[in-house]
């Protein structure tokens, strides 16, 4: 039964009168105060439509996803018009069996295609499914359909975000339109520093040159006109195997953990402290990701409020922000120790 209006009042007035000033309480604050703002300069029906569809549509997303925030997540992009017999199919399912063996859960889009050879492979406890609603290709494929960790979609930017935002690492197989924006919107995320490195993996079979020649159009038109930075090539990799594919990903985060800002500083949170005479290559070789100041290799920051982490080691640097491809080639010689 939904709420009465009584009872979402007495809601809205708890979060409203809190006391508390943890960041939380401040952000609720700070979305009712915009849905209550939206009156006073009233919207046409559709523009509410959507923002009410969307806050939805996040809301859940982001509670299914919840009680799964310590598994490494990996996203497999394709098309859903792969069929059953095609050797792509096997591929994925050959991948996304090995990433289970290996602890991590897989997204799809939940469609048939490349999407249910993810969800066959990982298993569908190791599963989760993102569709969008079309008028076509919308149903849910038999591994995943009904299961809890299925949702839906309106919207494709709500979607988008979503396989971005939860996933550690992304896998492009040959695909159509949707594979290729999905696989931009990845770059562009990465290259810009509005997601934090991961690994994207473009997965071919052996003797085929599907992301082969797409890597030939990157380099002829976009690297050779300027586009793009010959680093920003670090971005992604090709290969063309499923035990290449994990490995790219287990190798990623063999050292490597996760990064975020602290104030002005950027941190790497690693495994394992670098050697001495690494560090020192590191603040040779690396000394154009600097902003200013220098590599430092130290505990925990007091910003980061991440006690689950505190037995990381850190290295810590006034990021410049502009070198994404660079960012990836230290993390590479990170993962080295």
């Amino acid at each position: 039964m939904a709420d009465s209006v009584d009872d979402i009042l007495d809601e809205v007035r708890q979060i409203l009168e809190a006391e508390e000033d943890t960041l939380d309480a401040v952000l609720l604050k700070e979305m009712l105060g915009t849905i209550i703002r939206i009156p006073r300069d009233p919207l046409p029906t559709l523009d509410l439509k959507l923002i009410n569809r969307s806050l939805k549509e996040m809301r859940y997303a982001f509670s299914v996803f919840r009680d799964y925030r310590d598994y490494r997540k990996v996203t497999i992009f394709g098309s859903a018009r792969t069929a059953a017999d095609d050797p792509y199919y096997a591929l994925t399912v050959d991948f996304a069996r090995m990433l289970a063996e290996k602890g991590y859960m897989v997204i799809t889009g939940a469609a048939e295609g490349i999407m249910r050879a993810g969800n066959e492979g990982a298993g569908r406890e190791n599963s989760f499914g993102v569709n969008i609603m079309l008028p076509f290709e919308q149903e849910a494929n038999p591994i995943i359909a009904d299961d809890p960790k299925l949702m839906m979609f309106k919207y494709f930017f709500t979607r988008k975000l979503v396989f971005v935002k939860e996933s550690s690492a992304i896998t492009l197989l040959p695909g159509g339109f949707g594979t290729h924006d999905e696989g931009f919107e990845t770059l562009t995320l990465l290259q810009t520093g509005k997601n934090n490195p991961h690994p994207l993996v473009l997965l071919d079979l052996p003797g085929e040159n599907y992301w082969r020649r797409w890597a030939i159009f990157i380099q002829g038109q976009l690297l050779r006109r300027g586009y793009i930075s010959p680093d920003d090539l670090s971005l992604f990799r090709i290969v063309d195997s499923a035990k290449a594919a994990v490995a790219e990903i287990e190798t990623f985060y063999s050292n490597y953990h996760s990064s975020r800002f602290v104030g002005p500083k950027f941190v790497l949170r690693l495994h394992r402290p670098l050697p001495a005479d690494l560090l020192e290559e590191v603040r040779l070789d690396f000394r154009d990701l600097l902003a200013k100041g220098n590599f430092e290799q130290t505990g925990p920051l007091r910003g980061e409020r991440e006690p689950g982490l505190s037995d990381l080691t850190r290295l810590v640097f006034p990021y410049n922000k502009r070198k994404a491809g660079r960012l990836r080639q230290l993390i590479d010689v990170i993962n080295t120790v």
